[in-house]
C-alpha cells in the first residue's frame, strides 16, 4: 500500500528541515527524503553561523532576526546547543572604519562602535597590528554546521514530527505522487522541494529559468587548545563589501576601489575572510566565491593561500596548521534571499537561499507556510 501524508519535502538540509519543521507544527504529517544517507552538502559545509548582520535592512533582515528566535525555540526544546556569541566587524583601514560608522549611524541594525582596546577585549585572537576599532553586533549566533541538521532530523523523526527516509532519492513527482529511484511510492498532498545546488533532478526548466547561479566557496579548520569563553564571530573590513547590508553606506565606494585597484585577486576570487572560534578551540575559516562555469571539483591553493594571508591580518592564533580543507557547493539567486515557484499543483520549489540558508532558512519557510496554510501552530 503506498503511504500518504500531508506534507513530503524533499532535501534535508536546513531549509528541507525548516520546511519540516514549520509544516509539522502546523499538525500536519510530513515525509522527509534525502538521497544521502546523512545531510552532507552545504549545510554542513559553513561557518555555523546565523549571521543577521549580513541582511539588509527592513524585510530581510527581520526575518533573518526571526530565524534566530526559531533557532533559539529549538535549543530550548533540547534539539540542538546554540552559543549567542554575537558578531566583530574588524577595522584595520580607515575606509573600514568609515563604512562601520555609517553603518552604525543608519540605525538600521543592533549594533555598537568599539574602540580598539574593546575590541581585544570581547576577542583577543584579534591582531592588534594596525587596529582602528569595530563594530559588534549582538544578534549573530553560533551552531555546529556538523551535526546541526543531523540532530534536528533525529528529533523530527524520534519525537513523531516527521517520518525521515534518507539515503532515498526522489526521482519523479507527479499529481501528488512521488517516485525514488528504488520503484518505492508515496503521496502528499502538498510537497516542497528543497533541493539545493541540484538543479537538474526535478523540475530542471523550471529552476534553469528562475536564473540561479551556483557558487563554490572554499574553507579550512584550524584547531587551537580549548577556551574558557565564548568569542565572538569576526569577520574582516573584506567582508563588507560582500553582504548586502552593507551596500546602503556610501562610504563602501572608496574600501571597493582600494580593493579593486590594490589586490584584485581578492576580487577575482570573491575572497572576504571570517573566523568562527569554537569553545573546543575549533576555529573554521573562509571564504572565497567562484560562480558558474569557473566551478570545477578541484581546490585552489592559491585561493587557500589568500585566505590565510589575509587571516593573519585579522586573528593572532599560537600556529596555523590547518587539519582539514574543503568546499561547499550552494545555488543563489541574483536579486531574491530564496527563488520559490509553484510548476505544479501542490508542488512547490524553495532553493537559493545562497550562503544565507543557515541563517534565513527557518524564518523563510514560516513565512511560507503562514501563506499556504495559516498562522496556527501546534
Amino acid at each position: 500500500m503506498t503511504k500518504q501524508f500531508d506534507v513530503a519535502v524533499i532535501g534535508a538540509g536546513i531549509a528541507g528541515l525548516a520546511h519540516a519543521i514549520a509544516a509539522s507544527r502546523r499538525g500536519l504529517s510530513v515525509a522527509l527524503f534525502e538521497r544521502s544517507h546523512v545531510a552532507q552538502a552545504a549545510s554542513v559545509r559553513n561557518f555555523g553561523m546565523i549571521w543577521p548582520i549580513g541582511q539588509p535592512a527592513g524585510e530581510w533582515y527581520e526575518l533573518a532576526l526571526r530565524s534566530r528566535e526559531l533557532w533559539l525555540e529549538l535549543q530550548q526544546q533540547g534539539v540542538l546547543d546554540l552559543e549567542p556569541c554575537g558578531s566583530i566587524h574588524v577595522a584595520k583601514h580607515h575606509d573600514e572604519l568609515d563604512v562601520l560608522e555609517e553603518f552604525s549611524e543608519l540605525g538600521t541594525h543592533q549594533v555598537q562602535m568599539l574602540k580598539p582596546a574593546e575590541v581585544l577585549k570581547r576577542a583577543g585572537i584579534v591582531n592588534s597590528d594596525g587596529l582602528l576599532g569595530g563594530m559588534y553586533s549582538p544578534t549573530e549566533l553560533r551552531v555546529d554546521p556538523r551535526t546541526a541538521s543531523a540532530r534536528i532530523a533525529a528529533w523530527l523523526q524520534a519525537s513523531g514530527r516527521a517520518e525521515c527516509h534518507f539515503g532515498t532519492t526522489i526521482t519523479h513527482v507527479k499529481e501528488g505522487h512521488l517516485l525514488s529511484s528504488a520503484g518505492d511510492r508515496w503521496v502528499a498532498d502538498r510537497i516542497v522541494v528543497c533541493s539545493g545546488s541540484d538543479l537538474q533532478t526535478l523540475y530542471p526548466k523550471c529552476l534553469a529559468e528562475a536564473d540561479l547561479k551556483l557558487c563554490k566557496l572554499q574553507m579550512m579548520k584550524v584547531q587551537q587548545e580549548p577556551i574558557s569563553r565564548m568569542s565572538p564571530h569576526l569577520a574582516g573590513g573584506l567582508t563588507l563589501r560582500h553582504y548586502a547590508s552593507f551596500t546602503q553606506c556610501h562610504s563602501l565606494a572608496a574600501l571597493q576601489d582600494r580593493i579593486a585597484t590594490n589586490h584584485p585577486e581578492l576580487d577575482r576570487y570573491g575572497i572576504h575572510v571570517m573566523a568562527s572560534p569554537f569553545r573546543s578551540g575549533r576555529i573554521i575559516m573562509g571564504d572565497s566565491h567562484e560562480y558558474g562555469d569557473a566551478i570545477t571539483p578541484f581546490d585552489k591553493r592559491e585561493i587557500d593561500e589568500l585566505m590565510l594571508r589575509e587571516l593573519r591580518k585579522l586573528i593572532c592564533l599560537p600556529h596555523w596548521t590547518v587539519c582539514q580543507r574543503w568546499h561547499g557547493v550552494y545555488a543563489k539567486h541574483p536579486t531574491l534571499p530564496v527563488f520559490e515557484s509553484q510548476p505544479d499543483e501542490g508542488v512547490h520549489v524553495f532553493v537559493g537561499t545562497g550562503g544565507a540558508g543557515m541563517t534565513m532558512s527557518l524564518g523563510l519557510a514560516e513565512r511560507s507556510w503562514q501563506r499556504w496554510h495559516g498562522h496556527s501552530q501546534t
